[in-house]
């Protein structure tokens, strides 16, 4: 499987040392000396690490054959891409890979689906889930205990505990998308149902959803 690991920013200095925007959470394992990566666009690679340290809090790269600032000037934006074995995990329990974690729905506690993660964001401070909402819209969902209160990978969900403010909760649906082709026929039952027990049926639509 193939990861983007980090992006490639300025130069720095004059001897092909560059600066780049970390995309992954083992940046010491992916991007440590040594390591091969290929990159897009694919002619900027494939490129090795030879050396690596951290300035400012942030990290600084030099690639092998990039010895001056033009060199490095010329991989400005270039993507930064591994070869990541999909059945790979990370070494702590409470830890994932973003392949892991992309395409979950997150929900709330009670079930409402808020969206799906469409993008992990890693920032200097904390990470953050880019949630898709169903009607297009985005919300930041910050990765912290406080949160984000479970991840299951076997039933693709995240479930979170947000605090008042962070997401409109009057917008969301209690339907995943990722059941929405399914729900068309349920959705007929469902009102024949309605129009015979009124109340009642909708009230078992709810706790079906």
């Amino acid at each position: 499987m193939e990861l983007v690991v980090a992006r490639i920013g300025r130069a720095h200095g004059i001897k092909g040392e560059v600066t780049v925007e970390v995309r992954t959470d083992e940046p010491e394992l992916r991007l440590g000396p040594g390591a091969v990566l290929r990159t897009d666009p694919a002619s900027a690679g494939p490129l090795t690490v030879e050396t690596g340290r951290v300035h400012s809090s942030r990290l600084m790269l030099r690639f092998a054959g990039v010895k001056d600032r033009t060199g490095a000037e010329a991989l400005r934006n270039v993507l930064l891409i591994a070869d990541v074995d999909p059945a790979e995990l990370p070494a702590e329990d409470d830890e994932y890979y973003d392949h892991q974690l992309m395409d979950l729905d997150v929900v709330l506690e009670d079930g409402t689906v808020i969206g799906r993660i469409t993008e992990i964001s890693h920032l200097p401070s904390q990470d953050l889930f880019i949630v898709e909402r169903p009607d297009g819209t985005e919300v930041m969902i910050p990765f912290v205990e406080e949160i984000v209160a479970e991840i299951d990978l076997e039933e693709q969900r995240c479930v979170i505990t947000p605090p008042p403010g962070l997401i409109d909760e009057s917008e969301a649906i209690v339907v995943s998308a990722r059941d929405e082709e399914g729900a068309g026929n349920a959705d007929e039952e469902g009102a024949g149902n309605a129009d015979e027990d009124g109340a009642e049926g909708g009230a078992k639509g709810g706790d079906d959803a």
